[in-house]
């Protein structure tokens, strides 16, 4: 079940230790693994010569790039594509460098240059990747044509690493790599970095909310995580021209609603099309 909100309402917040239409089949998700720079980078890259954007695709935490196979696979073959694993996931190298996401950021442009894809960019981020995306669009607006926010996490929800609770720091130290633990610890230090810059109201913006499944009702006051009224409603200003939908899904709905992030996409593809 779909359901499509015309007012704001609560994204549910990173559930931090569980996890941390379309037309028709246009392409099969292939990833390569290349030397760049001396280090592996395991990426999808299509190129559709004359395209109206590329789509750029950027993972929650833990999830590697196969997670966006049936969507990708669903895009028609009109539409570039980019989709990568961090370093640290996959069969990309790690790397010493900051894991927060002004680093990340500007890595992923950089691959977005040497692999030859240019903007404008759709950005597509799941969880963290969603966070990521934010931060992406508000630096370089001028080469964002809109984002699709698949159950992403948004700044101020998550707590700074020395205010998460014992319990927490000490099962994430001993289940996650230590990529994933470094990016964790990074989360509110990236969600102030948003935050401190200018809105990017004009662009079109799409955000996907998971509906747990079991639920009776869709949380309109409270996320799953029982996130507080002040900060539901900070992450409700945040976007507010944005569309929200309201998905009868688990957090993976990349996976479990492919089609529907895929209809998010052609949705704001067809938007900047008109704009043009």
């Amino acid at each position: 079940m779909t359901v499509r909100l015309s007012f704001p309402t609560i994204v549910p917040a990173l559930m931090l230790l569980g996890c941390l239409v379309s037309s028709g089949p246009g392409r099969a998700a292939v990833a390569t693994t290349q030397v760049i720079d001396g280090r592996r980078v395991e990426t999808i890259a299509v190129h559709a010569p004359g395209g109206q954007a590329c789509i750029v695709f950027e993972n929650g935490a833990r999830a590697t790039v196969d997670s966006w196979n049936k969507v990708i696979d669903a895009l028609p073959p009109s539409v570039s594509v980019f989709a990568y694993n961090r370093p640290g996931y996959g069969k990309s190298d790690t790397t010493g460098t900051p894991r927060d996401g002004a680093t990340i950021v500007a890595e992923l442009r950089t691959r977005l240059r040497q692999q030859g894809c240019q903007p404008p960019y759709i950005l597509v981020g799941h969880s963290l990747g969603g966070l990521y995306m934010q931060l992406f669009a508000r630096q370089h607006p001028g080469d964002v044509a809109g984002l699709v926010l698949v159950d992403a996490v948004y700044p101020g929800v998550v707590k700074k690493p020395e205010d998460f609770p014992w319990l927490t720091r000490g099962a994430k130290r001993l289940f996650f790599s230590r990529t994933v633990n470094d990016e964790i610890d990074a989360i509110h230090q990236t969600g102030e970095a948003v935050l401190a810059l200018p809105r990017i109201d004009d662009k079109p913006i799409i955000q996907l909310f998971n509906r747990p499944k079991g639920a009776t009702a869709i949380p309109l006051d409270f996320g799953v995580m029982n996130m507080d009224r002040a900060t539901a409603a900070s992450v409700n200003a945040m976007y507010p021209h944005a569309t929200r939908i309201v998905l009868d899904s688990d957090h993976q709905m990349q996976d479990q609603n492919a089609a529907d992030v895929v209809a998010a996409i052609q949705s704001v593809m067809a938007t900047q099309a008109g704009a043009q």
